[in-house]
């Protein structure tokens, strides 16, 4: 199949003006997704039931419905984790966990994303798709609520309910934007990716200053059940107005393992490895390493927020350039560099110097919202969007889950960070590579 990097195929009969406002262009994109009761009309006008007008004033309140549920899940999804990231430190003093179960707290995540992000594509054909991202929000906040109890077994519990809530909406949003945003697939993907960097800057530069006001460290955690909680409400009136019947010949589910077997499944699953494998390593370690060069705990949280801030801008430019014919290859050329010399930076330079690496590393996060960009455009239906985005993060997040365990533990044996930040650069060349794969695929169409 050939992918379009301009612009999304849309269904016959939603129009395409583009002398409209935005907001009615997204309200026709909207339009054969709802599900209203249909009118009486004369039978030579009942041929195509999806097609009834819907009123305005719904269209435009169910756009922002959806605008909403994309900011606040994206704000959700890392800051549950970068708020760990700096108080990892405080958290193994205050409960006394030993090397093994420190290098168990930051890989947890990813091995959830990967097993709980499997069954996405199941739990979304059995219950739908926005009541599987409700399911998925209330398991979040339940998660991150029992993390402010003392005691290891509830931190780890906590953990491991709360990062399958969030595995199940990281799988299910492309197929979310794809479905309530078709006409803007560049902007709502940019949309998702900035709030998720806002929320983890947020989290990580005031983490260790919150748990300092709450006296501990768990509540410091616990409190980012409250931003889940908000996302719940905000997004469970979706529930109500999501679910339609499926078009006629549409599919409800496709297995996403036989999609292995293309070349398009296996870089999109290549490349969504070894991103996730750098981007989890060091959201999970990056202010232990400073920390361990003599950086305070808040000061390595707020060089970690500066990474996340970097992002943001990072991730306007590169959709930006995606959306320009010609410009995806240099768009991943672009961040790829950067977070080769990010790595780099961060081998061979002090601790006082970690705002090099920080800036580098910032703009190399831009890896994942352009691989979601290709994810939500190069399935031919929802059915294959889903597909692909479920092999790609559960298989990529089962083997990325190999970068902050196995780098925790080799740090712990050898005693040093040397060894394991040579292996991240080898992994940020791996990471160019697929890269530039990927971008010849989605140029090429490739299958």
């Amino acid at each position: 199949m050939t992918l379009d990097r301009t612009k999304a195929e849309l269904p016959p009969n939603v129009k395409d003006d583009h002398h409209d406002v935005p907001a009615v262009e997204f309200a026709d994109a909207l339009e054969p997704e709802l599900h209203l009761p249909e009118p009486a009309q004369k039978p030579a006008q009942s041929q195509n039931p999806t097609a009834q007008p819907v009123p305005t004033a719904h269209r435009r309140w169910l756009i922002a419905a959806a605008v909403a549920a994309v900011v606040l899940i994206g704000l959700n999804l890392r800051a549950g984790i970068a708020s760990a990231a700096a108080l990892f430190h405080d958290l193994q003093q205050l409960l006394g966990y030993g090397p093994l179960v420190a290098s168990l707290l930051p890989t947890v995540p990813v091995l959830c994303f990967a097993l709980a992000g499997a069954a996405t594509a199941w739990l979304s054909s059995r219950m739908g798709l926005e009541r599987a991202i409700a399911l998925a929000l209330a398991l979040l906040a339940a998660g991150l609520g029992l993390r402010g109890i003392e005691s290891v077994g509830f931190l780890l519990a906590g953990t491991v309910v709360s990062m399958s809530g969030l595995a199940v909406c990281n799988v299910a949003m492309p197929t979310f934007i794809r479905k309530y945003f078709a006409h803007r697939p560049s902007t709502m993907t940019g949309a998702y990716t900035i709030s998720m960097s806002v929320g983890a800057t947020v989290a990580a530069a005031v983490s260790v200053p919150l748990a300092m006001q709450l006296e501990s460290p768990l509540l410091g955690l616990a409190v980012w059940a409250l931003l889940a909680v908000v996302g719940l409400a905000v997004f469970l009136p979706m529930t109500f107005v999501g679910r339609r019947p499926l078009a006629p010949g549409a599919r409800a589910h496709l297995s996403p393992w036989p999609l292995l077997r293309t070349r398009k499944g296996l870089l999109l699953t290549g490349l969504f490895t070894i991103q996730a494998l750098l981007v989890y390593t060091v959201m999970g370690w990056f202010p232990y390493i400073l920390i361990s060069r003599g950086m305070t705990p808040a000061a390595a949280g707020q060089t970690l927020a500066l990474v996340q801030v970097v992002s943001i801008p990072a991730v306007v430019l590169l959709l930006a350039m995606a959306a320009r014919p010609g410009l995806l290859r240099p768009a991943f050329m672009l961040t790829c560099a950067a977070s080769l010399a990010g790595y780099l930076a961060l081998l061979v330079l002090p601790a006082d110097l970690a705002v090099v690496p920080a800036v580098l590393i910032g703009l190399g996060f831009g890896v994942f919202p352009l691989l979601m960009l290709v994810i939500s455009r190069a399935g031919s239906d929802a059915a294959e969007t889903t597909a692909l985005s479920t092999l790609a993060q559960s298989v990529g997040y089962l083997f990325a889950a190999l970068g902050p365990f196995g780098l925790g533990l080799l740090h712990d044996a050898l005693g040093d960070w040397t060894v394991p930040l040579v292996l991240l650069v080898a992994g940020a060349v791996l990471q160019l590579l697929l890269a530039h794969g990927v971008s010849s695929l989605v140029r090429e169409g490739r299958k």
